[in-house]
This record gives structure tokens, sequence and C-alpha cells, in this order.
């Protein structure tokens, strides 16, 4: 059970990270805001690896590692430009609410591709659960529309594409225990999406990659916050399904909605209040299924 203290980390952690990340859209654009976490995060996490491997060898790299690895870094590239530019449209919990429908869709992903099964009550909750996030979003009236939801929707299922992809680079692994695999596999990862990602802005948007480094202590402090989220994910999904990790994780919601109130002055609706209960309600079927 030691994945649910470390998911519910990560869901704080992933929290002040995209709290930052949308304070910097509005001062180097979405892709600039994208990069950052990338970037400035895998500094972090070469830290994170240097202190692994003083304590436990490190497991040798296979090629089916590397795709997977490839597979989860491109489409959360891809899934993290759509969450800030949904951010854009719709407040910052609502936003996060629409694409935490990605726990289901995670599921049919980890059963087709990794053989992930989960037991009727887990897949209950995770229904559940989702339906909160969905009665969240469904907001009549509400600026963005339905391009905010379809966006938020988009950037949902590469999330949970990303998970997939991850969870089957760390289960490839040969050797190794699960906090030297999930470090190894988050520094590939990182390392691929700043290549890739830092090529793209370097030829094609200078600007913004010159953008986050002016304003770079906002920049280290997304980096700083994404490294960690997300050593703690890729914690959870060497110990359980990443369907698993991403139900738990809905709590962020919870803890959006406060970062909303707190820091963007937007308030709560009943109905966002009823889809969080939901939420909750999901949560605790799912610790119950995995109890």
């Amino acid at each position: 059970m030691w994945w649910v203290p470390v998911t519910l980390l990560a869901s704080a952690l992933q929290t002040a990270r995209n709290a930052t990340q949308a304070g910097l859209v509005g001062q180097i654009g979405t892709l600039g805001a994208t990069q950052v976490r990338f970037i400035f995060g895998l500094p972090f996490a070469v830290v994170f690896l240097l202190i692994v491997a003083a304590f436990a060898p490190l497991p040798h790299l296979v090629p089916g590692a590397m795709g997977f690895a490839l597979l989860g870094a491109l489409s959360q590239i891809g899934a993290t430009a759509l969450m800030l530019a949904a951010m854009r449209m719709r407040s910052f919990a609502v936003t996060t609410a629409i694409i935490k429908t990605e726990p289901v869709m995670l599921a049919l992903f980890g059963l087709v591709v990794l053989g992930d099964r989960l037991a009727p009550m887990a897949w209950a909750a995770v229904v559940i659960a989702t339906a909160g996030t969905v009665l969240m979003a469904a907001k009549p009236g509400a600026s963005g529309g339905s391009r905010a939801i379809l966006t938020g929707l988009a950037a949902g299922a590469l999330f949970g594409l990303s998970a997939v992809g991850f969870r089957g680079a760390i289960l490839a692994l040969p050797d190794g225990g699960f906090i030297p695999r999930a470090t190894l596999i988050l520094v590939v990862s990182l390392t691929i999406q700043t290549l890739l990602l830092g090529l793209w802005l370097a030829v094609f948007d200078r600007k913004a990659l010159a953008g986050a480094f002016r304003v770079w202590r906002s920049s280290l402090t997304a980096g700083f916050f994404g490294a960690a989220a997300s050593q703690c994910w890729f914690l959870g999904f060497a110990l359980t399904s990443a369907a698993n990790v991403r139900t738990l994780a809905l709590v962020e919601v919870v803890f959006a909605q406060i970062v909303s109130r707190r820091v963007f002055s937007q308030g709560a609706t009943p109905r966002e209040i009823a889809g969080m209960a939901l939420i909750v309600l999901g949560v605790g079927m799912l610790l119950m299924a995995a109890g």
C-alpha cells in the first residue's frame, strides 16, 4: 500500500506545479510554459538519480523500456500543452477536473497494452470518481464552452497514454528495485522530452525558450515541483497499476479547488461540490478494493 501515500504526495506536488505553470502562460506563452516542466525539471531528476545510485545499483536499459519511455514522453508533451491551453478557457479547478476523466481511458489502455486487470470494485471506483469529474466539468454557460471540454478530454487521454507508457517502461527493465527503476525511467523520459522540445523551440520559437530563462526563478520552481511530482508518480507506477494510481490522484481536484479559491479567486458551485463528493466516494471504494 505504499503507492497510496506516494500518490497523494504526487497529487499535491502536481497541483503546485500546475498552478506555477498556469501563471507562466501569460508571460511566456503556452509552449514556453509547457517546456518548463521538462527542461527545468531534468536537473532535479538527475540529482534524484545520483542519490538513488549512491545506495542501490541501477537497472540495465533495454530497447523495450526505451520504446515505452518514448511513448510516454511524447504523449505527456502533447497532454501538457493541451492542459495549459484548456486552462486559458476555463477555471483552473474545472480544467483539472475535465482532465481527470483520464482514469477510465487509462484503465482501458492499461488492460489492452499491459494486461493490467482491475477488480470489479476497482472498476466501479474508477467510473464513479470519473463521473464526479464529468459533473464538475458540465457547467453550462461557462466561458470556453465545448472547445475547452474537448481540449481537456484530449489532454486527459494523452495523460492516460503517457502513464501506460511510463509504467510499461518501468516493468520492461530486467532488474533493479522499484525505486531505481522508477528513477531511471524518469531521467530517461525527461531527457527525451527536453531534447525534443528544446530542439523544437530553438528552431521554431526561440522567444518562448528565451522567455523561460528570463523568468528563471518561476521556471525553476515549476521544474522542481514537476520533477518531484513525476518522481512520486513513477514510484506509484512501479508499485501498482497506473489506473489505481491515477484514480486515487483524483483527490488533486480537491487540492485544485483550494488553489483555485485562494490563488485565482475562483469559487465552487453546488455542481462542482457534488462532483467532488463523487470523487471522494470513488477514491474510498478504490482504497477498499486495494486493501
